[in-house]
């Protein structure tokens, strides 16, 4: 079960209002666009992904069935992966770190840059009115840099770690 009825029911709203949202998709522009810009009870909606119960792993689950189902029908499934900086500044973001920032930086010039590293599972699939191959994502996980794992008292896993982990989870 990837969420509880009433869960359900707030979740479907914003997946429309993020789908047809213009500009950057928050709780309250997706409510604006769903019509419900004066729901008395927008509380609810915003708790969705942070508190309501939900299955992240079912979730994935499902997207990666329609994603096979609507672009490899069959055939070889190729998969990707990729890590991304979330530039994230503040006291509370525990898992945070200092990383080279792959875009600003060059072969003759290193860029650091602050934040969150996560590390995205993609389907590959040639798109045929693209002329190009597309990367779906489909499963993310946050990999945090050794410095938050010290603290906590945790095992520092490299991203080499966190991919086959990802890869393992989409094979089973």
């Amino acid at each position: 079960m990837l969420f509880f009825r009433r869960s359900w029911r707030h979740a479907e709203v914003l997946l429309v209002g993020a789908i047809l949202a213009p500009g950057q998709r928050t709780v309250s522009s997706t409510l604006r666009v769903a019509g419900l810009s004066q729901e008395r009870r927008f509380v609810n909606y915003h708790r969705v992904l942070g508190h309501a119960a939900w299955s992240g792993r079912a979730a994935t689950r499902a997207l990666l069935e329609l994603l096979l189902d609507a672009f490899l029908p069959a055939g070889p499934v190729l998969l990707g992966l990729d890590d991304t900086i979330e530039r994230r500044r503040g006291m509370r973001i525990s898992a945070k770190g200092i990383y080279r920032d792959s875009v600003r930086s060059s072969h003759g010039h290193f860029v650091k840059t602050g934040g969150l590293r996560w590390l995205s599972l993609m389907l590959l699939v040639p798109i045929p009115w693209a002329g190009r191959v597309w990367a779906l994502p489909f499963l993310t996980a946050l990999a945090p840099s050794e410095r938050p794992c010290r603290e906590r008292g945790l095992r520092h896993k490299k991203l080499t770690d966190w991919g086959r982990q990802l890869v393992l989870q989409a094979r089973r």
